[in-house]
């Protein structure tokens, strides 16, 4: 049976997704109710774990040192307590071999080939191009979704995943460009980044160094 994930691991896990976010962005990567992940903030600014600031009136909250150490212990007792290790590790290294295909396909979509050797801003104008990254992106949504029928088997938490990715392909199929790769915003590459992100983070692995290890 896959393991439910406690609140406050899944509000701490976001924020170090996110870096610096409000409410509505936190409870989105894990599609916690926005009360949930308030009372989860709350107490975690209580502990010193997190820090909240106003930025244009807006409230946005940002992990502490301490808050980030805590996180990363509560990360490796759920992987120990629940036996997912093994089956998070598989994902991961499924999801690295698909990364290198993703960063490239991403370069293909925002720039182009100038007929010289020399490399331009893409303007979309070329359908044939642009389709044939579209088919690309199609086909590397359908291997990590097959990823995390695996990792979601094992952690619940990771079982929200499809629905951000399929919400964001659909809005490029739909020709809402911006969708595929820019950032500040769950565009498909950001929401493709912060499921690296959360691997690296559940298996205590530093992004600095994962080329390395």
């Amino acid at each position: 049976m896959s393991h439910q994930s406690d609140p406050e691991l899944l509000v701490s896990l976001a924020l170090r997704l996110k870096g610096f976010g409000e409410i509505d962005a936190i409870s989105s990567v894990h599609a916690l109710d926005n009360s949930v992940t308030q009372g989860a903030l709350s107490a975690m600014i209580d502990e010193n774990r997190c820090v909240m600031r106003q930025v244009e009136g807006i409230d946005k909250y940002v992990l502490t040192p301490s808050g980030r150490e805590d996180g990363e212990k509560l990360l490796s007792a759920e992987l120990d307590n629940s036996g997912a290790r093994g089956a998070v590790q598989s994902g991961y290294n499924e999801f690295l071999a698909l990364n290198p295909s993703m960063l490239q396909l991403c370069t293909d979509w925002q720039v182009v080939d100038d007929g010289s050797g020399e490399q331009k801003l893409n303007d979309h104008t070329d359908s044939a191009y642009d389709d044939e990254i579209l088919e690309r992106l199609g086909d590397l949504d359908l291997q990590v979704t097959r990823i995390l029928i695996d990792l979601k088997e094992a952690l619940t938490r990771f079982s929200n995943y499809p629905f951000r990715f399929g919400a964001a392909l659909n809005k490029v199929l739909a020709g809402e460009r911006d969708w595929l790769t820019k950032p500040i915003m769950p565009s498909y590459h950001t929401v493709w980044f912060e499921l690296h992100e959360d691997l690296l983070a559940t298996l205590g692995i530093d992004r600095a160094s994962e080329s390395t290890s």
